[in-house]
């Protein structure tokens, strides 16, 4: 009797481990390349598509409603955002320039963006390893907003990376829905509450209207230096698995008196910033650890050496951990 019931526990353990092999096997099991063609079709949609709309992005019991117009043609891309919730706040972007307007305080913020991450241009260009970090699969058909979708989830191949959902127009490729996802739970959201594509869209709905137009309005140009290779002292010395370095740069933050080191990483979907400033003798020594943000940003902050390390993503708490403490000097 014993030796039967050794032999039933033994077989039982063998078809766990079979079970268990099973199931790693089909999560870590390569995206198929119709799932990769939506992907790409999503990615290219901004530059083949006019688009306006109403979208609402959903985060932490926060509710906050935008109206798009997107224009794309021979010059290329030029787009108004405008937040209907809250402090008012318009962007206007052409190509890679952009200027936010922040009517309450008058002030100007212009801009050239280094990355794309406003949805719904939420895709990097190119992906070329996005398989190699997420498993990129079909989940059916859905209508949402009056168009019929086809959903597309990104599943991390392993705990450094959140998941996400795609909710893409099937004859455009515009995304209509997107979430950022851990395990079932949904971190943020983006969802288009009205949507039209294909429109013919008039130049003068991208521009600032006569109240924006006044003398009294402050600029601030925020500018980027894009550096070579080796220029900046600073560097991450070890990046977590399927991360690469992007960029460096020193910029001018809005609210900060001297330049600021950037360095920007990714695993092909997610960016991580990693900005490095002295501290100045007269500022109160900035208080380290883990900071939240709405959504799926989270920042970790330490100091070195009378230095303050800012790190901010789009990623879970370990791994912005893992990228802040790795910061370090060049020798």
């Amino acid at each position: 009797m014993m030796s039967r019931r050794i032999f039933a526990l033994f077989s039982l353990f063998l078809l766990a481990v079979v079970s268990f092999q099973a199931a790693c096997a089909q999560e870590l099991s390569r995206s198929t390349e119709s799932a990769l063609d939506w992907l790409k079709k999503m990615a290219d949609a901004p530059r083949r598509h006019n688009y306006s709309g109403t979208f609402v992005y959903y985060a932490d019991g926060h509710i906050e409603t935008s109206r798009i117009v997107h224009k794309t043609d021979q010059a290329g891309e030029r787009e108004k955002i405008e937040v209907l919730d809250g402090s008012p706040r318009i962007v206007f972007r052409n190509n890679d320039e952009t200027q936010c307007y922040m009517p309450e305080s008058k002030r100007i913020y212009t801009e050239k963006r280094w990355f794309r991450k406003f949805f719904p241009d939420i895709l990097p260009l190119p992906f070329d390893n996005v398989d190699e970090n997420y498993s990129v699969r079909e989940l059916g058909r859905e209508r949402i907003a009056d168009h019929e979708c086809q959903i597309l989830s990104l599943t991390p191949r392993d705990s450094l990376r959140y998941g996400h959902k795609f909710w893409i127009d099937t004859e455009t490729g515009v995304s209509v829905k997107a979430a950022v996802v851990n395990g079932h739970q949904i971190i943020e959201q983006f969802a288009f509450a009205q949507l039209e594509i294909d429109r013919q869209i008039d130049s003068r709905e991208l521009k600032p209207g006569q109240t924006l137009i006044a003398d009294d309005w402050k600029t601030t140009n925020l500018l980027t230096s894009i550096l070579n290779e080796g220029e900046l002292q600073w560097q991450i010395k070890s990046l977590p698995a399927g991360f690469r370095k992007l960029v460096e740069m020193k910029r001018n933050l809005a609210e900060k008196a001297a330049l600021v080191d950037h360095i920007a990483i990714s695993d092909g979907f997610a960016t991580v910033s990693v900005f490095i400033e002295p501290i100045g003798k007269d500022v109160p020594s900035p208080v380290p650890g883990f900071f939240t943000s709405r959504g799926a940003i989270n920042i970790y902050v330490r100091t070195f050496d009378d230095n303050k390390i800012t790190t901010v993503g789009e990623v879970p708490l370990e791994t912005i951990k893992l990228i802040g403490d790795s910061v370090v000097k060049k020798n």
